[in-house]
């Protein structure tokens, strides 16, 4: 049977979730050669509403792309955690912004957090967080490997942003290493 992942980023708009999304879906698809469909929804704001990435990862041809029960929740502010929290699968992998969401405790599920928004900080430039993101969902989940990953960033993202965005990205799969146990 093949595998099938349903990923759902949330956040609000300015931090890089629907290009986060973005680059999740063409790491797997165009750099491994995997199935993946990619819908994003936001607000009418543009920056401050709430945002919205789902993407689909499988081994197959993907003939349904939407999300109902993610199997991964990404979330970047706590007004998205709570609006997409219940919708997720029974045993979901819940991947939060430490110093942005608090989490629900709930018995069976698994939350892993990452001080995405600090490490970003500490970078100099808190629009980095979402690659910090990349780089802890990446070494959590393993759905797609770290260098698809970086090649997706390095093709998506400002030239100039591009050795900031891949240091980010370290930042957060080290971390993510080292303090995740989901894989």
């Amino acid at each position: 049977m093949a595998e099938r992942h349903e990923i759902r980023l949330c956040g609000f708009g300015g931090q890089g979730v629907i290009l986060a999304g973005h680059i999740i879906g063409q790491a797997a698809a165009i750099y491994e050669h995997k199935h993946a469909t990619f819908i994003q929804d936001y607000g009418p704001e543009a920056r401050g509403g709430s945002t919205r990435a789902d993407v689909v990862v499988s081994d197959e041809r993907v003939t349904y792309p939407y999300i109902e029960t993610p199997t991964v929740l990404l979330a970047m502010s706590q007004p998205a955690y709570d609006k997409y929290h219940p919708q997720n699968h029974r045993d979901a992998l819940v991947i939060i912004d430490a110093e942005l969401v608090k989490p629900i405790v709930e018995a069976g599920k698994k939350v892993i957090s990452v001080p995405a928004r600090r490490i970003a900080e500490e970078l100099g430039r808190t629009a980095v967080a979402n690659s910090v993101m990349l780089g802890f969902f990446t070494a959590a989940t393993g759905i797609v490997s770290p260098d698809a990953i970086k090649k997706a960033i390095a093709a998506s993202v400002p030239k100039n942003t591009i050795e900031l965005n891949l240091k980010a990205f370290d930042r957060g799969y080290a971390y993510g290493l080292e303090h995740s146990e989901a894989r």
